[in-house]
């Protein structure tokens, strides 16, 4: 049955639902989303996810690079360094991040995992991720009570799928899925599924990988090269948003591949470098889209920005640089204020390659001010406003400025001159909402 939560709770529902595209999921995979009631004031929104395959999946994950994995990180981590061929699924709680627990929330991802086997039919194969407040234990027992139903309600309709992404969420303003269908080169006649889903509003400036997701297809990957693809999507995609600068104790990000569809296996070794190569395009193209829902969700936002870095010396310096300026807290404001405030994006650029105690930077060569351009590209395909020109200030259009930054979608683009690569980073505004989320979060 579909919660109170889908069934209009949210102020914006159509703004939900049109963010989730077709309802097609990969072979194999069944999932679900069922009230448990981590938090005691919640009866009306999914907090317990499940997914499941019908056979051993391989398994890869990359996780929050903080010192303080949270309980279930740990726990996931080291079953997939024994596992990684035999996972079978992940459940997920939100609502408490089972984070800074001591020994007794180690246990508790454990349980949840055992328990969870039980009904899977099987042994060490779920993962576990949670998310919510940190620092206090979970209610495990309403969890664990409620695996049983979670595991009756898994399905593998669009419903099933949905009320899964809706229970990962926490400060979401709507459940981020996404499917898409595909084939490989050594296989052309076969038809291979590949669904996400991933939960993030805020803590969003990862490092690592994501927030919350997971990522299931019916392909036959072997988990290294399904590792090594995962790493490389997470480059292009969840490495590349910002919507604070705080990283969680939670951020992991499963991918599963149970070969559903059947198929040649796909591996990383050079005589399948055709189908690895397009099976990664693939997964880069889904995080993508997946990563861009979490910044267009970003706590308090009103603005959807991306950052372009051009013409860089490297594409590491043009990434450090992309980063740097959508991390800006005078950026983002100015962004919420409608101010094309271009020194503070020229401000931020500058300081990308700045260190703690140093003196100062002599080693930027992607950064040289007299070559360095500013431009506001609109979103609705209108002429551009440049603001900065070969390290000359434009005489800036006011009024043009006002209409460009009116809109939703934004681009700034920061023309180096020192080479020939490029990176993207994709952030948000930051606005008076977003203390007020963030103020009252535990509450």
């Amino acid at each position: 049955m579909t919660s109170k939560l889908l069934r209009g709770a949210w102020a914006d529902l159509a703004k939900a639902t049109s963010r989730i595209s077709a309802p097609t999921f990969p072979k194999g995979f069944k999932a679900s989303g069922t009230i448990v009631s981590v938090k005691p004031k919640n009866t009306t929104k999914p907090d317990l996810a499940l997914i499941a395959s019908e056979t051993p999946c391989s398994a890869a994950a990359v996780v929050t690079k903080t010192k303080f994995h949270a309980a279930p990180i740990t726990f996931s981590r080291k079953l997939l360094e024994s596992n990684s061929s035999k996972i079978r699924g992940v459940i997920i709680n939100s609502g408490n991040a089972n984070a800074v627990t001591g020994p007794g929330g180690l246990a508790d991802a454990k349980a949840m995992s055992e328990v969870a086997d039980h009904y899977l039919g099987a042994t060490e194969s779920t993962l576990v991720m949670s998310t919510g407040v940190i620092g206090q234990r979970l209610p495990i027992k309403k969890i664990l009570d409620g695996v049983p139903a979670a595991h009756a309600a898994l399905g593998g309709t669009y419903t099933n799928w949905l009320e899964c992404a809706t229970a990962i969420c926490t400060t979401d303003t709507f459940p981020k899925l996404k499917s898409r269908t595909f084939t490989l080169p050594s296989s052309p006649s076969v038809e291979y599924c590949i669904a996400g889903m991933t939960k993030g509003a805020g803590m969003i400036c990862p490092n690592m990988a994501t927030l919350l997701g997971v990522i299931a297809t019916d392909a036959p990957i072997a988990a290294p090269a399904l590792q090594a693809a995962l790493r490389a999507a997470t480059d292009k995609s969840f490495n590349s948003i910002s919507v604070d600068n705080d990283m969680s104790t939670n951020d992991i990000v499963a991918v599963l591949a149970n070969g559903a569809a059947g198929g040649a296996e796909v591996t990383a070794e050079a005589d399948k470098a055709a189908d690895f190569e397009a099976f990664k395009a693939v997964l880069t193209d889904l995080a993508t889209d997946l990563a861009k829902l979490i910044v267009q969700d970003g706590e308090g936002a009103t603005k959807f920005i991306t950052i372009r870095v051009t013409d860089a010396l490297s594409e590491a310096g043009a990434r450090q640089i992309a980063a740097t300026v959508a991390q800006s807290s005078l950026v983002k404001t100015a962004m919420y204020g409608k101010d094309a405030n271009w020194g503070r994006i020229v401000a931020s650029a500058g300081s990308a390659f700045v260190r703690p105690g140093q003196a100062q930077v002599d080693d930027a060569p992607d950064l040289n001010p007299d070559t360095t351009s500013v431009t506001l590209v609109p979103a609705d395909g209108s002429a551009e406003l440049k603001l900065l020109v070969g390290g000359v200030p434009e005489v800036v259009d006011e009024a043009r400025a006002a209409e460009i930054l009116e809109q939703r979608d934004i681009e700034i683009v920061l023309s180096l001159g020192t080479g020939s690569h490029e990176a993207v980073h994709w952030t948000c505004d930051m606005s008076h909402e977003y203390v007020t989320i963030n103020g009252d979060y535990r509450t």
